[in-house]
């Protein structure tokens, strides 16, 4: 996907969000949806982005267990998620649930996610993905995460862009974009001041 989303610096504080693209089908639609966000993220001032697409990922096929040697590629993931103050994930909704690849993404990391905030734009059929994203709650509730309220959500998502992949109704869709990156901005920095202030103990 692209990552030039030609927008200016963030400012020297600005949150690190790691923007995860969860699909990893032939012909997947994630992309487009992740291209539209990458910029407004970009524009809103408050963040530094970080885009990993799960499906450039060379992760291990077997989750390598804990206290085993993780492989390079798991290792510089990890770091990029450690990295981050906060997350938005891109999911699809496939059979009422999120992608099992982005599962298995999930499930390879721990300590990483702890005690930062998530937020969520998803896309599908008539649910709009709303169905994966509610199952992501309670999984990113048991990596002791914090779920933003608002997020992202396009019903029928294929009808929302052009082949061009820009949206039809751009203002609509960024509006609830800018009022979830808000949340995540507040909650991004309060637990990142946590964070500082003392060790997370989970």
């Amino acid at each position: 996907m692209d990552n030039n989303t030609n927008t200016p610096a963030p400012a020297a504080d600005a949150l690190r969000l790691a923007l995860i693209v969860g699909s990893t089908r032939e012909g997947r639609f994630g992309p487009t949806v992740a291209d539209w966000f990458a910029p407004l993220a970009g524009s809103h001032g408050g963040f530094e982005l970080d885009v990993i697409d799960v499906a450039e990922l060379e992760l291990p096929a077997v989750h390598p267990g804990w206290g085993t040697a993780r492989t390079p590629a798991l290792t510089e993931t990890a770091a990029r998620l450690q990295a981050a103050d906060a997350f938005v994930v891109v999911t699809a909704e496939y059979n009422h649930s999120f992608p099992a690849h982005l599962k298995h993404f999930i499930d390879l990391h721990r300590t990483e996610w702890n005690a930062k905030p998530v937020g969520f734009v998803s896309y599908g059929g008539v649910a709009g993905g709303l169905r994966a994203v509610e199952h992501l709650r309670q999984i990113f509730a048991e990596l002791h995460c914090v779920t933003v309220r608002d997020g992202v959500s396009f019903h029928n998502g294929w009808d929302h862009f052009g082949e061009d992949g820009k949206a039809h109704d751009p203002q609509g869709a960024a509006g609830a974009a800018k009022t979830m990156l808000d949340q995540l901005a507040w909650w991004g920095l309060t637990l990142r001041e946590g964070r500082t202030a003392r060790p997370y103990g989970n």
